[in-house]
Protein backbone atom coordinates (compact mmCIF):
# COMPACT_ATOMS: atom_id res chain seq x y z
CA UNK A 1 0.00 0.00 0.00
CA UNK A 2 0.88 3.47 -0.94
CA UNK A 3 2.96 5.40 2.40
CA UNK A 4 0.84 8.76 1.48
CA UNK A 5 -2.60 6.96 1.32
CA UNK A 6 -5.23 8.69 3.51
CA UNK A 7 -6.52 7.10 6.98
CA UNK A 8 -10.01 6.20 5.44
CA UNK A 9 -8.49 3.73 2.79
CA UNK A 10 -6.11 2.09 4.95
CA UNK A 11 -9.33 1.59 7.90
CA UNK A 12 -11.09 0.18 4.75
CA UNK A 13 -8.27 -1.75 3.81
CA UNK A 14 -8.17 -4.02 7.41
CA UNK A 15 -11.84 -4.16 7.48
CA UNK A 16 -13.04 -5.60 4.49
CA UNK A 17 -16.99 -4.62 3.97
CA UNK A 18 -19.58 -5.78 1.73
CA UNK A 19 -22.79 -4.55 0.87
CA UNK A 20 -26.36 -6.20 -0.41
CA UNK A 21 -28.98 -4.36 -1.78
CA UNK A 22 -32.21 -6.69 -0.78
CA UNK A 23 -35.38 -4.72 -1.26
CA UNK A 24 -36.85 -1.31 -2.84
CA UNK A 25 -39.78 -0.02 -1.25
CA UNK A 26 -42.13 1.56 -3.23
CA UNK A 27 -45.15 3.47 -1.22
CA UNK A 28 -47.77 5.61 -0.91
CA UNK A 29 -49.22 7.14 2.35
CA UNK A 30 -49.81 5.69 4.96
CA UNK A 31 -46.66 3.61 5.44
CA UNK A 32 -44.25 1.96 7.87
CA UNK A 33 -40.93 -0.01 7.47
CA UNK A 34 -39.74 -1.82 10.51
CA UNK A 35 -36.93 -3.80 11.18
CA UNK A 36 -35.39 -5.70 13.91
CA UNK A 37 -32.43 -5.76 15.60
CA UNK A 38 -29.82 -8.24 13.11
CA UNK A 39 -27.44 -10.39 13.59
CA UNK A 40 -23.65 -9.57 15.17
CA UNK A 41 -21.45 -7.93 11.74
CA UNK A 42 -25.10 -6.66 9.84
CA UNK A 43 -25.10 -3.21 9.37
CA UNK A 44 -29.17 -2.14 8.04
CA UNK A 45 -29.04 0.87 5.37
CA UNK A 46 -31.55 2.76 4.07
CA UNK A 47 -31.61 5.02 0.92
CA UNK A 48 -34.43 7.35 0.62
CA UNK A 49 -34.33 8.02 -2.93
CA UNK A 50 -37.50 10.01 -3.34
CA UNK A 51 -40.17 11.56 -1.31
CA UNK A 52 -40.05 12.05 2.64
CA UNK A 53 -40.27 10.26 5.93
CA UNK A 54 -39.73 9.45 9.84
CA UNK A 55 -37.41 7.60 11.70
CA UNK A 56 -38.01 6.19 14.83
CA UNK A 57 -34.31 6.12 15.84
CA UNK A 58 -33.58 3.64 18.22
CA UNK A 59 -33.01 6.06 21.39
CA UNK A 60 -36.09 7.26 21.16
CA UNK A 61 -35.46 10.70 19.45
CA UNK A 62 -37.45 11.54 15.57
CA UNK A 63 -35.46 11.91 12.80
CA UNK A 64 -36.54 13.98 9.72
CA UNK A 65 -35.43 12.37 6.68
CA UNK A 66 -35.67 13.80 2.82
CA UNK A 67 -34.37 12.65 -0.44
CA UNK A 68 -30.56 12.02 -0.80
CA UNK A 69 -31.05 10.57 3.01
CA UNK A 70 -28.76 7.60 3.74
CA UNK A 71 -29.45 6.37 7.74
CA UNK A 72 -26.60 3.18 8.43
CA UNK A 73 -27.27 1.37 11.64
CA UNK A 74 -24.10 0.20 12.61
CA UNK A 75 -25.15 -1.72 15.87
CA UNK A 76 -28.06 -3.39 13.88
CA UNK A 77 -30.26 -2.17 16.12
CA UNK A 78 -34.66 -2.24 15.44
CA UNK A 79 -35.92 0.76 13.92
CA UNK A 80 -38.58 2.17 12.45
CA UNK A 81 -39.73 4.40 9.11
CA UNK A 82 -42.71 5.93 8.75
CA UNK A 83 -44.32 8.14 6.78
CA UNK A 84 -46.01 11.06 9.43
CA UNK A 85 -49.33 10.45 8.92
CA UNK A 86 -50.20 8.50 11.58
CA UNK A 87 -52.48 6.64 9.77
CA UNK A 88 -52.24 2.31 10.01
CA UNK A 89 -49.94 1.59 7.24
CA UNK A 90 -51.73 0.55 4.07
CA UNK A 91 -51.54 -2.79 2.98
CA UNK A 92 -48.27 -4.30 0.81
CA UNK A 93 -47.33 -6.98 -1.48
CA UNK A 94 -43.69 -8.25 -3.10
CA UNK A 95 -42.64 -9.44 -5.96
CA UNK A 96 -39.20 -10.66 -7.48
CA UNK A 97 -38.04 -8.67 -9.97
CA UNK A 98 -34.72 -9.41 -11.88
CA UNK A 99 -32.48 -7.72 -9.30
CA UNK A 100 -34.24 -7.01 -6.24
CA UNK A 101 -37.05 -7.76 -4.23
CA UNK A 102 -39.74 -4.91 -4.81
CA UNK A 103 -42.49 -3.98 -1.88
CA UNK A 104 -45.08 -1.91 -3.02
CA UNK A 105 -49.17 -0.90 -0.89
CA UNK A 106 -51.93 0.85 -2.27
CA UNK A 107 -51.39 3.36 -0.45
CA UNK A 108 -52.74 6.75 -2.09
CA UNK A 109 -51.01 9.84 -0.49
CA UNK A 110 -47.25 11.13 -0.91
CA UNK A 111 -44.99 8.56 -2.70
CA UNK A 112 -41.65 7.27 -1.33
CA UNK A 113 -38.85 5.05 -2.76
CA UNK A 114 -36.70 3.59 -0.51
CA UNK A 115 -33.33 1.75 -1.33
CA UNK A 116 -32.63 -1.06 2.16
CA UNK A 117 -29.84 -3.30 2.37
CA UNK A 118 -27.37 -4.20 4.53
CA UNK A 119 -23.30 -3.87 4.51
CA UNK A 120 -21.30 -7.59 6.75
CA UNK A 121 -18.65 -7.25 8.31
CA UNK A 122 -17.10 -11.14 9.26
CA UNK A 123 -15.95 -11.85 12.51
CA UNK A 124 -13.43 -10.57 14.42
CA UNK A 125 -13.89 -7.01 12.31
CA UNK A 126 -17.51 -5.98 13.37
CA UNK A 127 -16.13 -5.37 16.96
CA UNK A 128 -15.23 -1.59 14.99
CA UNK A 129 -18.93 -1.51 14.21
CA UNK A 130 -19.15 -1.29 18.15
CA UNK A 131 -17.00 0.20 19.25
CA UNK A 132 -16.10 2.97 16.70
CA UNK A 133 -19.42 4.29 15.17
CA UNK A 134 -22.70 5.23 16.96
CA UNK A 135 -25.51 3.17 16.44
CA UNK A 136 -27.41 5.43 14.44
CA UNK A 137 -25.57 7.08 11.16
CA UNK A 138 -27.40 9.71 8.85
CA UNK A 139 -25.40 11.24 5.92
CA UNK A 140 -27.90 14.33 3.78
CA UNK A 141 -26.30 13.48 0.63
CA UNK A 142 -29.25 15.75 -1.28
CA UNK A 143 -29.03 18.56 0.85
CA UNK A 144 -25.55 18.95 1.04
CA UNK A 145 -24.22 18.04 -2.89
CA UNK A 146 -22.60 20.67 -3.83
CA UNK A 147 -20.99 20.97 -6.94
CA UNK A 148 -17.65 18.83 -6.76
CA UNK A 149 -18.59 17.57 -3.37
CA UNK A 150 -18.34 14.07 -1.46
CA UNK A 151 -22.26 15.14 -1.24
CA UNK A 152 -22.55 15.12 -4.70
CA UNK A 153 -20.65 12.06 -5.54
CA UNK A 154 -23.00 10.57 -3.11
CA UNK A 155 -26.19 11.86 -4.34
CA UNK A 156 -24.83 10.84 -8.00
CA UNK A 157 -24.30 6.82 -6.65
CA UNK A 158 -27.82 6.81 -4.83
CA UNK A 159 -29.26 7.70 -8.65
CA UNK A 160 -27.56 5.03 -9.79
CA UNK A 161 -28.54 2.21 -7.21
CA UNK A 162 -31.65 3.13 -8.16
CA UNK A 163 -31.25 3.48 -11.93
CA UNK A 164 -30.16 -0.24 -11.34
CA UNK A 165 -32.95 -1.20 -8.96
CA UNK A 166 -35.80 -0.19 -11.49
CA UNK A 167 -34.67 -0.96 -14.57
CA UNK A 168 -33.85 -5.00 -15.23
CA UNK A 169 -31.04 -4.66 -16.97
CA UNK A 170 -28.63 -7.50 -17.82
CA UNK A 171 -25.20 -8.06 -14.44
CA UNK A 172 -27.47 -5.67 -12.27
CA UNK A 173 -27.69 -7.66 -9.17
CA UNK A 174 -24.05 -7.77 -9.18
CA UNK A 175 -23.74 -4.07 -10.02
CA UNK A 176 -26.38 -3.24 -6.90
CA UNK A 177 -23.76 -5.35 -4.77
CA UNK A 178 -20.81 -3.82 -5.97
CA UNK A 179 -22.72 -0.43 -5.76
CA UNK A 180 -23.26 -1.32 -2.03
CA UNK A 181 -20.12 -1.71 -1.17
CA UNK A 182 -18.70 1.93 -2.72
CA UNK A 183 -21.53 3.37 -0.84
CA UNK A 184 -20.28 2.48 2.59
CA UNK A 185 -16.81 4.40 1.76
CA UNK A 186 -18.45 7.57 0.71
CA UNK A 187 -21.13 7.35 3.82
CA UNK A 188 -18.09 7.33 5.82
CA UNK A 189 -16.58 10.19 3.70
CA UNK A 190 -19.45 12.44 3.77
CA UNK A 191 -19.91 11.76 7.08
CA UNK A 192 -16.33 12.36 8.43
CA UNK A 193 -16.38 16.12 5.63
CA UNK A 194 -19.15 16.95 8.04
CA UNK A 195 -19.50 20.36 9.63
CA UNK A 196 -20.42 18.50 13.02
CA UNK A 197 -19.37 14.82 12.58
CA UNK A 198 -20.78 11.79 14.74
CA UNK A 199 -19.49 10.27 17.56
CA UNK A 200 -16.34 8.10 17.41
CA UNK A 201 -14.32 7.50 15.03
CA UNK A 202 -15.32 9.96 12.40
CA UNK A 203 -15.02 12.66 14.85
CA UNK A 204 -11.58 11.84 16.04
CA UNK A 205 -10.44 11.51 12.70
CA UNK A 206 -12.12 15.03 11.28
CA UNK A 207 -9.90 16.57 14.95
CA UNK A 208 -7.76 18.64 13.17
CA UNK A 209 -4.97 18.16 16.04
CA UNK A 210 -5.90 14.64 16.53
CA UNK A 211 -6.16 13.16 13.03
CA UNK A 212 -2.15 13.05 12.74
CA UNK A 213 -1.88 10.19 15.16
CA UNK A 214 -5.33 8.34 13.74
CA UNK A 215 -3.12 8.60 10.24
CA UNK A 216 -0.16 7.45 11.96
CA UNK A 217 -1.50 4.58 13.74
CA UNK A 218 -3.33 3.27 10.49
CA UNK A 219 0.03 4.14 8.45
CA UNK A 220 2.63 1.88 10.90
CA UNK A 221 0.90 -0.16 13.09
CA UNK A 222 3.90 -2.20 13.72
CA UNK A 223 5.76 0.33 15.36
CA UNK A 224 6.36 0.53 19.02
CA UNK A 225 4.39 3.79 19.55
CA UNK A 226 4.26 5.87 22.87
CA UNK A 227 1.62 8.09 23.97
CA UNK A 228 4.36 10.91 24.27
CA UNK A 229 4.97 10.50 20.40
CA UNK A 230 1.57 10.66 19.01
CA UNK A 231 0.88 13.18 21.27
CA UNK A 232 3.90 15.24 20.07
CA UNK A 233 2.43 14.47 16.89
CA UNK A 234 -0.64 16.26 17.44
CA UNK A 235 1.03 19.15 19.20
CA UNK A 236 -0.43 18.40 22.75
CA UNK A 237 0.95 17.31 25.84
CA UNK A 238 0.85 14.03 26.79
CA UNK A 239 -2.02 14.50 29.54
CA UNK A 240 -4.33 16.54 26.98
CA UNK A 241 -3.94 14.16 24.29
CA UNK A 242 -4.83 11.18 26.54
CA UNK A 243 -8.20 13.51 28.13
CA UNK A 244 -8.76 14.48 24.35
CA UNK A 245 -8.33 10.98 22.41
CA UNK A 246 -10.58 9.17 25.05
CA UNK A 247 -13.14 11.61 25.33
CA UNK A 248 -13.45 11.76 21.45
CA UNK A 249 -13.53 7.57 21.37
CA UNK A 250 -14.24 6.64 24.24
CA UNK A 251 -11.25 4.15 24.17
CA UNK A 252 -7.55 5.55 24.71
CA UNK A 253 -4.96 5.37 21.72
CA UNK A 254 -3.12 2.48 22.84
CA UNK A 255 -6.91 0.43 22.72
CA UNK A 256 -7.27 1.97 19.40
CA UNK A 257 -3.66 0.63 18.45
CA UNK A 258 -4.07 -3.02 19.20
CA UNK A 259 -7.41 -2.91 17.33
CA UNK A 260 -5.72 -2.45 14.12
CA UNK A 261 -2.74 -4.61 14.94
CA UNK A 262 -5.19 -7.42 15.94
CA UNK A 263 -7.56 -6.34 12.84
CA UNK A 264 -4.35 -6.98 10.54
CA UNK A 265 -3.24 -10.10 12.72
CA UNK A 266 -6.84 -11.88 11.91
CA UNK A 267 -6.35 -10.85 8.08
CA UNK A 268 -3.07 -12.40 7.93
CA UNK A 269 -3.77 -15.47 9.49
CA UNK A 270 -6.04 -16.63 6.90
CA UNK A 271 -2.54 -17.37 4.78
CA UNK A 272 -1.49 -20.47 5.65
CA UNK A 273 2.39 -19.23 4.26
CA UNK A 274 2.03 -16.59 7.13
CA UNK A 275 3.79 -18.14 10.10
CA UNK A 276 2.14 -17.25 13.51
CA UNK A 277 6.03 -15.82 14.53
CA UNK A 278 5.95 -13.80 10.71
CA UNK A 279 2.72 -12.09 11.51
CA UNK A 280 3.58 -11.72 15.27
CA UNK A 281 6.49 -9.78 13.78
CA UNK A 282 4.60 -7.63 10.90
CA UNK A 283 2.22 -6.54 13.51
CA UNK A 284 5.04 -4.66 16.22
CA UNK A 285 5.08 -7.49 18.61
CA UNK A 286 8.77 -9.28 19.14
CA UNK A 287 7.25 -12.11 21.71
CA UNK A 288 5.42 -14.47 19.58
CA UNK A 289 4.00 -15.74 23.18
CA UNK A 290 3.04 -12.07 24.39
CA UNK A 291 0.86 -11.89 20.53
CA UNK A 292 -0.81 -15.24 21.44
CA UNK A 293 -1.83 -13.81 24.46
CA UNK A 294 -3.37 -10.69 23.01
CA UNK A 295 -5.00 -12.09 20.31
CA UNK A 296 -6.57 -14.94 22.48
CA UNK A 297 -7.45 -12.06 24.65
CA UNK A 298 -9.05 -9.68 21.68
CA UNK A 299 -10.64 -12.35 19.38
CA UNK A 300 -11.40 -14.98 22.16
CA UNK A 301 -9.25 -17.75 20.39
CA UNK A 302 -6.15 -18.72 20.04
CA UNK A 303 -4.26 -17.75 16.63
CA UNK A 304 -4.11 -21.60 15.41
CA UNK A 305 -7.33 -21.81 16.72
CA UNK A 306 -8.66 -18.68 14.80
CA UNK A 307 -7.02 -19.87 11.44
CA UNK A 308 -8.59 -23.22 11.72
CA UNK A 309 -11.73 -21.80 12.29
CA UNK A 310 -11.40 -19.57 9.03
CA UNK A 311 -10.35 -22.73 6.93
CA UNK A 312 -13.60 -24.63 8.05
CA UNK A 313 -15.48 -21.57 7.34
CA UNK A 314 -14.11 -21.26 4.14
CA UNK A 315 -14.29 -24.72 2.92
CA UNK A 316 -17.53 -24.74 4.15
Amino acid sequence: MPTDIDWLSRFLGIVTVAGRLEIRCAYGAPWRIAQEASLPGEMPYHVLARGTARLNAPDGSVIALQAGDIVLFPHGSEHVFVDGSGMPPAPTRERETLNVLLSENEGQGERVDMLCGRFTIAAPHDRWLRSYLPSTLVVHAGRDAGSGSAALHLANLIELMRSESVNERLGGYAMLNALSAALFALVLRVASDAEAPPPGLLALAAHSRLAPAITAMLADPARAWTIPELAALCSMSRATFMRHFQDGLGRSASDFLQDIRMSMAANALKNPAQSTEAVAEAVGYQSVSAFRRVFAQWAGVTPGAWRRQYRADAAA
